[in-house]
């Protein structure tokens, strides 16, 4: 008869995704192992071609070892590092666009943590609920936004430019101080 285990297995993943680097970013790689191979081109053709291929090879481990990952599961949120209890994450809320440039930029508390990657555009906010810890919300890029918000129970905030359009167009629409009558007196 086999012994059950007393260990509970990990809860299953509801979100995951690994923040890999864009394509561009491996071609920068490309291009700056290129340029050790030329720094060590005039000692010699093999030292040059070594040059290149130690560098691109501490380029491409550096950016592999230093990719995070984000995963929720039914207990634990995860961002690169960080780890936090399901139940000390308020309010989470996602952005794209002009909103998530705010959030990044202008908007952003100087003791949020953050796992951003420049070449990611859209974040997702955690808020945090945990009176121990003063880090009031997690900011973190994500290609999938609408999926993370969604397995935290959270909402997207659309930045609506149609709806900034509008709002200036109603302004401009708006009647101006002089009455018609003075305004072609003026002219």
């Amino acid at each position: 008869m086999a012994e059950n285990s007393s260990t509970p297995l990990p809860a299953p993943a509801t979100f995951q995704e690994k923040l890999w680097p864009a394509w561009w970013i491996w071609l920068v790689s490309l291009g700056l192992g290129a340029t050790a191979a030329v720094a060590f081109m005039p000692i010699g053709i093999t030292w040059g071609l070594t040059a290149g291929l130690v560098a691109f090879a501490l380029i491409t481990f550096g950016l592999l070892t230093s990719t995070p990952t984000i995963e929720v599961t039914a207990d634990t949120v995860r961002v690169g590092r960080a780890s936090i209890e399901r139940e000390f994450v308020g309010e989470v809320t996602g952005y794209r666009g002009s909103a998530a440039y705010q959030q990044r930029g202008p908007g952003l508390n100087g003791i949020a943590f953050m796992c951003i990657r420049g070449w990611i555009d859209p974040v997702v906010r955690i808020e945090i609920t945990d009176e121990r810890d003063s880090t009031p919300y997690w900011l973190a890029s994500t290609r999938r936004p609408e999926e993370l918000t969604a397995a935290l129970g959270g909402v997207m905030v659309q930045f609506r430019e149609a709806e900034a359009a509008r709002d200036e167009e109603k302004a401009a629409e708006e009647p101006s101080d002089e009455s018609p009558a003075q305004a072609t007196d003026n002219e």
